[in-house]
């Protein structure tokens, strides 16, 4: 039998524990067996204030001691009150041994990375806290990218329902790829759904309001699709290209180009759901006449090719949203 442990903190996100939870209790069902214990678990043992919930557990950090796996679900991304108010278990995970199994979920990958047990490790987290990570923990390999991650007995998952692509990895690890793919078939998720980049909006929220560059993105979004370079955007905005650089970057985060090449395909993973326009059509009509640049952009920005971004909406279309 495999012992997992879910540890459980005001800061926890309730949905996360629940998914985790079901998913272990639905493989013990499936298998006919009860091939995973899992128990809940506070610092202290006491029972845990959730929003309007109260959360009962098992017992402290103690009765993970001798647990094949403990397991941290998210814990929202506010990570500095997660930290500060998590002190009990940032001692007791350094001193796990290798042997055995620590993950998290979601923005809890920022638990085990301050505890420094993923120090020179892969691990992910969600795509939006990545430039906060990396900032606060420079020792951790962060591959964002990834729906999940595993380094030795280190595990990791991106944000939301990457959750779940771990936990079916964890139970195909445990108990066997079959049961992984009857867990997945019946919550009817898809396994090997790809990259967590797939996921991520391609145009950044503006860092700043700009009187300059505000009314020139909303400009861009109705020309997008025109031969437009930085002297054209320069003129529009009625500045120099050297004002338009400094100002664009700070309002954006972006180079001009970076961002109209962003808007163009943004615009095309939209035109791509019309199923009667083929690829030459969607390209030409986002403002690529070449058919093998859009194509490589595409890639390069989303994760996958325009046909198969295309081939997964008509297949999954629920996956899209």
């Amino acid at each position: 039998m495999i012992r997992i442990a879910l540890y459980v903190c005001p800061q926890t996100v309730l949905s996360s524990l629940s998914m985790a939870d079901d998913a272990f209790h639905l493989a013990n069902r499936l298998a006919g067996e009860r091939l995973f214990e899992v128990s809940r678990l506070s610092a202290d043992g006491q029972p845990v204030e959730i929003g309007f919930a109260r959360l009962r557990v098992e017992g402290d950090l103690r009765r993970a001691d001798d647990a094949d796996l403990l397991l941290i679900p998210a814990t929202g991304s506010a990570i500095e009150r997660t930290l500060t108010g998590n002190p009990e278990l940032l001692a007791w995970l350094p001193a796990r041994p290798a042997s055995q199994q620590l993950a998290s979920l979601c923005s809890s990958a920022c638990l085990l990375a301050a505890a420094g047990v993923l120090d020179g490790r892969r691990a992910t987290t969600h795509w939006s806290l990545a430039g906060a990570f990396r900032q606060r923990f420079p020792r951790v390999n962060l591959q964002v990218d990834e729906l999940f991650t595993e380094d030795g007995n280190r595990f990791c998952s991106g944000g939301a329902q990457a959750g779940l692509d771990l936990c079916l990895h964890l139970i195909a690890w445990h108990g066997g790829d079959w049961l992984a793919e009857r867990v997945a078939g019946a919550l009817v998720f898809e396994r090997g759904r790809g990259r967590q980049s797939r996921f991520a909006p391609l145009l950044p929220e503006p860092l700043q309001d700009d009187g300059l560059i505000t009314p020139l993105l909303r400009w861009l979004q109705q020309h997008h699709a025109q031969a437009i370079d930085l002297q054209c955007l320069a003129q529009q905005a009625n500045c120099s290209t050297r004002t338009l650089l400094r100002r664009f970057k700070a309002a954006t985060g972006l180079t001009p180009n970076d961002y109209l090449q962003r808007l163009r395909i943004s615009a095309a993973q939209s035109a791509l759901r019309n199923p009667a326009r083929s690829l030459e059509q969607v390209a030409a009509q986002v403002g690529y006449a070449d058919r093998a640049t859009f194509a490589k952009l595409f890639k390069q920005l989303c994760g996958e090719t325009p046909g198969a971004f295309r081939k997964r909406l008509t297949h999954h279309p629920a996956s899209t949203h």
